[in-house]
């Protein structure tokens, strides 16, 4: 993970933590990042289309600035979700709870523990169900979601070819979550069982019917010309 940051870094990506290296305790330590984590109590800070879009191009220069990264090699990734594709050392959990916003220039992504091979598109649905957001919960179900895929997508600058399979991907990437904390759960594995009981399992679940019920009306948003 710090060969990865560090690579980040130099390429001039400065919306991640930068790694200091390791203390006398044995503890990774990173820089701190300031400033709030959208989710829960602060996701009007990516309501906006402005700001959701920003959220896109930050997702994309990461992208793009691992493209290059060559993990050591005796890199060893925490492998929670294998990713559909392993075109990049993608992030896994881009979302609003691991979204620092702090002054205008000062837009980070931590919790990168969890950092392994996977595709971009993986990344992008994920951040996608997050950052909508696509749910289910009356409390945060959207009217206005497709026009807000529209716009993430537009801004992250997604080709013909990756939006059509984008569509697809959005149901299958959100009902993954929901078949790891199952799966986690049944062996009895923590923090996952603790979630599992919380009920985290069902609204993955649900999130993921809501999704899939739409498949049709991402895919007309996301290709609307």
């Amino acid at each position: 993970m710090h060969a990865l940051l560090t690579h980040l870094h130099g390429t001039g990506f400065r919306a991640a933590p930068r790694p200091l290296g390791i203390d006398d305790q044995g503890r990774e330590v990173l820089t701190f990042m300031p400033g709030d984590v959208v989710w829960p109590d602060r996701f009007a800070l990516v309501e906006p289309a402005l700001r959701l879009a920003r959220v896109a191009r930050l997702i994309r220069d990461f992208h793009d600035a691992v493209q290059d990264f060559t993990p050591p090699a005796d890199a060893q990734w925490r492998v929670l979700i294998p990713g559909e594709g392993t075109d990049i050392i993608a992030h896994h959990d881009l979302a609003p709870w691991n979204l620092v916003v702090g002054g205008e220039d000062e837009w980070a992504f931590i919790d990168w523990d969890t950092a392994a091979p996977g595709s971009r598109l993986w990344d992008v649905a994920y951040a996608v169900h997050g950052f909508i957001p696509l749910s289910a919960h009356t409390d945060w179900r959207r009217t206005d979601a497709a026009d807000r895929l529209r716009v993430f997508a537009d801004a992250y600058g997604l080709d013909e070819a990756e939006r059509r399979h984008l569509a697809p991907l959005l149901g299958r990437r959100t009902r993954s979550m929901h078949d790891f904390l199952r799966d986690q759960a049944a062996q009895g594995n923590q923090p996952w069982s603790t979630l599992w009981a919380e009920g985290h399992g069902n609204t993955w679940r649900s999130d993921a019917e809501y999704i899939e019920q739409r498949e049709d009306e991402w895919a007309r948003a996301l290709l609307a010309g």
